[in-house]
């Protein structure tokens, strides 16, 4: 991937935690004047710094457990990057993707979708990998902006607060759920003038009805 990268003649910084890799890519560096060895954890790494005001694009082979805080990671920047192209395991790439009224759709979903439009591109047969790993690979591209540019929110963190009690229990209502924000009678009158159910859950919600609501029930709390 690294190597594909640099052959494009743009600046390329690698980003590896793993010294052995990090060795290989610095000797890579040695005979490459655009290729620059970020030897460091990605989750510490401050983007907007590599990227001293230019607009970037983000490639990677994501390691699996720690997708999640990656990607919170990188939409803190959010307002420098174009693109991200991510090989990750397939289940995850369908959440990221997956739309209201789904199984996959979850708060994961809705963070992903607020910072940037979702494409699951392609599955990866597990035989690619060596070793192959135990679960299915996709590659999902994310294109920034997403809903974050409709939406007129005064306090992101707050809302992806506000979206996390939706679905801190996904069996039950939005009503139940949002009890220790406002009473029943005021969600249910909030839901309907969404045109939503009254026993409507998280997962039946896309990103601008959430915010809508946020807003609905900041106003009468």
């Amino acid at each position: 991937m690294t190597e594909h990268l640099v052959a494009s003649g743009a600046p390329v910084y690698a980003i590896e935690l793993d010294a052995p890799l990090a060795a290989r890519l610095e000797k890579t560096a040695k005979k490459l004047s655009n290729l620059t060895v970020v030897h460091g954890d990605v989750l510490e790494t401050d983007l907007a710094a590599l990227a001293s005001g230019k607009r970037i694009r983000v490639y990677g082979n994501l390691p699996y457990y720690i997708t999640s805080p990656i990607l919170h990671h990188l939409f803190t920047f959010a307002d420098q990057i174009d693109e991200i192209h991510i090989v990750i395991q397939e289940e995850v790439a369908l959440r990221l993707a997956a739309e209201p009224e789904t199984k996959a759709y979850g708060y994961l979903s809705v963070v992903t979708q607020l910072y940037a439009r979702p494409e699951f591109v392609l599955k990866i047969p597990r035989g690619a990998f060596s070793p192959p790993p135990e679960v299915g690979s996709a590659l999902v591209t994310l294109r920034l902006p997403g809903e974050r540019a409709k939406l007129a929110l005064r306090d992101e963190v707050a809302f992806l607060d506000f979206v996390k009690l939706c679905f801190s229990q996904k069996r039950k209502t939005m009503v139940n759920n949002l009890r220790s924000v406002a009473k029943p009678d005021v969600v249910r009158e909030e839901l309907k003038a969404l045109a939503l159910r009254p026993d409507a859950r998280a997962e039946q919600i896309s990103v601008a009805q959430f915010a809508e609501l946020q807003t609905a029930l900041t106003r009468v709390s």
